[in-house]
């Protein structure tokens, strides 16, 4: 005969077992159902996104593209664009996919949270440049509104973020900004870097790995089919057309153009010593607190007193300390010999 304790402790792991899988919120079911309704979020979003994207550059988005940018079939899109237009985020009138303009508004807000937090990472963060997008396409969707305008006022409410798009305001206006590709300019033309298109990664990486960023005043040496030779940041730089058209310019009239002053630290010779006049803008965030923590301030004199085998790091006396830097450091410090 069975004991009566036994019968009650297996009525107690059946208990369990139900709460385990029933338990309100924290159930194993209603975990499920709250992973599935957030990855139906995110592929909202990210279609909003896409979509809002393709009518800020005035091109018609199409199954395959939405597709293409969700990594989903057409037949799953088609589905997809079904469910937004009924519920109000899209218009298919006439075979077209377009925003509606609720849909245009989720949009912005999504753009505005992505924006908001590449600048986050940039000013706040030790994160490589290369990560930002990756990391703020992730956080996008966790970030809501109240949030977003909470961070964006510990920010000091940036109207561009670190690749020089403009950010949204909390009432979802954006500025519309224009400039020319790096790969228009010709021999002769001067201009300043507006934007920096961040995808794909694997184009942005080299063009953060060459020192560019939004801001930097740019001369143009020579331009041919195959490369756009130009000067920026005291350094020489060539770019192939498939880098060069991920980079947005302003020309610049001659008296507007003020070119970053002194030179970058690299260019010292051993030996010799310089005043700090400045810090790029290239270097953001932690690394750049850092070095302003190390010493390296406007009007501190400095001495490059020894250099690797070889050749970096490069050794440099600020205050009577010797402090190392690399080059890819060093050459964010604009100094005068």
């Amino acid at each position: 005969m069975t004991s009566p304790l036994v019968l009650l402790g297996g009525t107690a792991a059946v208990i369990l077992g139900l709460g385990l899988l029933f338990w309100p919120r924290l159930g194993l079911l209603a975990r499920l159902r709250g992973a599935r309704d957030y990855a139906r979020r995110v592929r909202t979003e990210d279609t909003l996104k896409h979509l809002f994207s393709l009518e800020i550059d005035g091109r018609r988005p199409t199954l395959q593209s939405v597709a293409g940018a969700l990594g989903a079939s057409p037949d799953a899109v088609a589905g997809l664009m079904t469910e937004l237009a009924d519920s109000g985020l899209v218009d298919l009138a006439q075979g077209r996919i377009s925003l509606s303009p609720r849909g245009r508004d989720y949009a912005i807000r999504v753009v505005r949270a992505h924006r908001l937090w590449e600048r986050h990472l940039a000013e706040r963060t030790g994160y490589a440049e290369v990560d930002w997008h990756r990391i703020a396409e992730r956080e996008e969707h966790r970030l809501t509104p109240e949030a977003a305008d909470a961070l964006a006022q510990s920010l000091g409410n940036p109207a561009y973020d670190p690749h020089g798009d403009p950010i949204p305001t909390a009432s979802g206006e954006l500025a519309i900004t224009g400039g020319l590709s790096l790969s228009s300019l010709g021999p002769g033309d001067r201009a300043r870097i507006v934007h920096m298109e961040d995808e794909p990664a694997v184009i942005y990486s080299q063009l953060v790995a060459e020192g560019l960023h939004p801001g930097m005043v740019l001369n143009v040496l020579e331009t041919d089919g195959d490369r756009t030779r130009f000067w920026a940041g005291g350094e020489e730089h060539v770019l192939a057309p498939l880098l060069s058209n991920h980079v947005t310019v302003a020309v610049l009239q001659p008296e507007a153009d003020l070119p970053e002053p002194g030179i970058p630290l690299t260019q010292l010779a051993q030996g010799q010593g310089a005043t700090i006049v400045g810090l790029s803008p290239g270097i953001r965030g932690a690394e750049r607190r850092r070095l302003l923590d190390l010493g390296f301030l406007p009007g501190t004199r400095l001495f490059a007193e020894l250099r690797s085998p070889s050749g970096d790091p490069t050794a440099y006396i600020v205050r009577d300390t010797l402090i190392a830097l690399r080059a890819d450091q060093a050459r964010h410090i604009r100094v005068q010999p």
